[in-house]
């Protein structure tokens, strides 16, 4: 691992910070993190901690001695000063004499001593870094340590490649007694220049902050040496099918085989985000895979990511992928039942009143593909894939010295289930539609932006479709949540099927259609030409089935339901003159939404429609409403608010008829009249 400590770059921080009130020790502090959290075999989303002894001042203007310490929630890669809580140093050392302390006693102490009661928890270690004397202490998770730790005996392979530079410290889950121990171990040899937790991480330490940095760059290149030099040949590849299936045609089964039954047809669902690399397909494609998957993670911080651990699936078999649907449903069922039995005979332990936390897994192995992070959110998943990267190096280097044996499954609950992980879950509540990915065509045009933002807001991921893909991207940014925007022309069904393959190749696959692209051309009915009223049928109607089609396609591979929602338009109900070939593709349109709602409703695939009026957007453009106007003899103020409320109808309204009949889970076949009240446009 390469030393990335750049004196320039180091003295740049601190002169930058000093500009802004920060002192150096502090602003060292944050380089130093940084360059931590920037390596992903050291620290991964919100793993690690940091921590510089200095002085601060509260806000009355007295002087304290201070340990600033890496706070929840912060990514060591991307610190600022305000992520490292300044705590009184006093009360944190009083705490040492202490014989018991509790978890939310030990959080009340850190926070009642805090120089700003507004900054966030410090980090739960904060003791351990209180308790050490140096000025500056530094702890990872690096996986080539790991590799080390997690064997069985690894008080033994730790003095053997660190002699007595580094102190040993055993298994105890992070807090109050661990940092006791920990002191003690460093009491009794105060020349070690780190210490090594067993099955958890590294810590080192020194008078500065190049000093500790330097020290865990070199111990982790002990590792990684020792690791490169004594390792032994990996276990035999397993035998994969003739003709492997594609990620594609798994992604929507494994998807829905993880959601969340909530009964009745209602699901928690997942996003998937798909990994893959050379390294990661040649260590899954293990003869012994499942296996090390069984075993568990590599350090128990990654719990709170992928739970017990991976789960491992075959390979997929193009030609029977009828068959490998139920093999991943009963692998997903396996892996429930196990989890279930590993929390309930854990539970069963004290009295502590506990819930058991979602079973499904959170990161699956598929040999000669690769895997799948799962999660609630993109964000989520893609941290499961991340996390699984760095469990695949530290289970290889593992493997490679001896035999992968990490933290027992027992001791790993303490810590899943630890009051103040709990109470950070609970804190994080879902959207209306976490976990779901719509895809709306027409996206960058007003109704389609405006309902890409709105769904958005309400959890969901959308792929915007859009025949200028920089719209499509424009409004995908500004719809947010991670939505990507795809250019497709979507007449033609190629370009369909392949916008719905990059929402598979990117989320998992599909909850909601929202069919809305459209577009109109003028001219009295026996007078149009066959060309112009086939080009608007090819838009206006056979687009809405090309959607539709590929949309349950996708849903039924799923199994949990899904949701059609059709862009109809006043036109469908109530002609305009002149209109007709809008209106009789829109007609057409509203009995195909109902069409697939009579049958696919067994499938729980609900289709609604919107019968929407007078939207100013790309179709309903200044020129098309001056021509309506005129052709109705209104003037152009008359014409938009030309109904009962006597009020203009905007696309964010329609956004939300949308959305309420996304959200609506025993509404089908239903039309949602947007249109402020036209009573020759209402169904009867």
């Amino acid at each position: 691992m390469k030393n990335l400590w750049n004196d320039a770059d180091a003295q740049k921080m601190v002169a930058d910070y000093a500009k802004k009130g920060v002192g150096r020790d502090l602003a060292l502090r944050v380089y130093t993190t940084r360059l931590l959290g920037g390596e992903p075999r050291l620290v991964l989303h919100g793993g690690g901690n940091t921590s510089c002894k200095t002085k601060a001042t509260d806000l009355v203007g007295d002087e304290w001695d201070v340990l600033c310490v890496k706070g929840s929630g912060w990514d060591m890669a991307v610190i600022e000063p305000q992520g490292l809580p300044a705590v009184k140093m006093d009360a944190l050392l009083k705490a040492r004499r202490l014989e018991k302390l509790s978890d939310e006693d030990m959080v009340a102490l850190q926070r009642s001593n805090l120089i700003d009661p507004a900054s966030p928890n410090p980090s739960v270690e904060t003791l351990l870094h209180a308790f050490l004397p140096h000025k500056f202490v530094d702890h990872t998770h690096s996986t080539a340590i790991l590799a080390i730790v997690d064997q069985e005996d690894s008080r033994a392979l730790v003095r053997t490649v660190f002699g007595d530079k580094m102190g040993y410290v055993p298994y105890i889950k992070p807090g109050f007694d661990l940092a006791k121990v920990a002191a003690e171990v460093f009491d009794a040899d105060p020349s070690v220049e780190g210490l090594i937790l067993d099955k958890h991480g590294i810590f080192t330490f020194g008078d500065d902050a190049r000093q500790a940095y330097d020290r865990m760059i070199h111990y982790v290149n002990v590792a990684e040496d020792h690791v490169a030099k004594n390792g032994k040949p990996p276990a035999a590849k397993a035998a994969l099918p003739a003709r492997l299936a594609k990620p594609s045609d798994i992604a929507p089964t494994l998807r829905g085989a993880v959601a969340v039954s909530r009964g009745e047809g209602r699901f928690d669902r997942m996003i998937s985000d798909f990994r893959t690399s050379d390294a990661i397909v040649d260590f899954i494609n293990s003869a012994k895979i499942a296996d090390y998957a069984g075993r568990g993670v590599s350090t128990p911080d990654l719990s709170i990511r992928i739970k017990t651990g991976p789960m491992a699936v075959p390979a997929p078999d193009a030609d029977k992928l009828g068959d490998y649907k139920a093999v991943i449903r009963s692998r997903v069922r396996a892996f429930v039942k196990d989890y279930t039995a590993y929390f309930e005979a854990n539970d069963a332990l004290d009295d502590v009143k506990r819930t058991m936390l979602d079973p499904m897994p959170r990161l699956t192995l598929v040999p000669g593909l690769g895997m799948f992070g799962h999660g609630r959110t993109l964000k989520d998943a893609r941290i499961a894939s991340d996390v699984g990267e760095m469990w695949i190096e530290a289970v290889r280097g593992a493997e490679a010295i001896g035999n992968f044996h990490p933290l027992s499954k027992a001791d790993l609950f303490p810590l899943e289930y630890w009051s103040l992980e709990q109470a950070k879950l609970a804190s994080n509540k879902p959207k209306p539609l976490t976990g779901q990915v719509v895809l709306i065509t027409g996206g960058a045009g007003a109704i389609g932006a405006a309902t890409a933002k709105l769904f958005a807001a309400n959890g969901a991921h959308a792929v915007i479709v859009d025949l200028d893909p920089a719209k499509a991207a424009e409004a995908a940014k500004a719809a947010g949540n991670s939505s990507i925007g795809v250019g497709a022309d979507i007449t033609n069904p190629a370009e369909m099927r392949a916008a719905f393959d990059k929402a598979v190749a990117v989320f998992g696959g599909v909850d909601i259609l929202v069919s809305n692209a459209g577009a109109a051309w003028e001219g009295r009915i026996g007078e149009l030409d066959d060309a112009t009223l086939r080009k608007s049928f090819e838009l206006n109607f056979f687009a809405h089935q090309s959607a539709a089609q590929n949309a349950v396609r996708i849903m039924q591979e799923q199994g949990t339901g899904g949701v059609l929602l059709f862009n109809t338009s006043k036109q469908a109900i109530n002609p305009g003159p002149k209109f007709g070939a809008y209106g009789i593709p829109k007609a057409a349109t509203l009995f195909l939404s109902r069409q697939y709602a009579l049958d696919y409703g067994a499938y729980g695939i609900r289709s609604n429609a919107v019968n929407a009026d007078r939207i100013r957007s790309g179709l309903l453009t200044d020129a098309m409403i001056a021509s309506r106007s005129g052709a109705r003899g209104v003037s152009e103020k008359e014409y938009m608010s030309g109904n009962l409320l006597g009020q203009e109808v905007t696309a964010e309204d329609v956004a939300q008829a949308f959305l309420h009949q996304a959200l609506a889970e025993r509404t089908t076949a239903d039309v949602t009249t947007v249109d402020g009240g036209n009573i020759a446009a209402a169904l009867r």
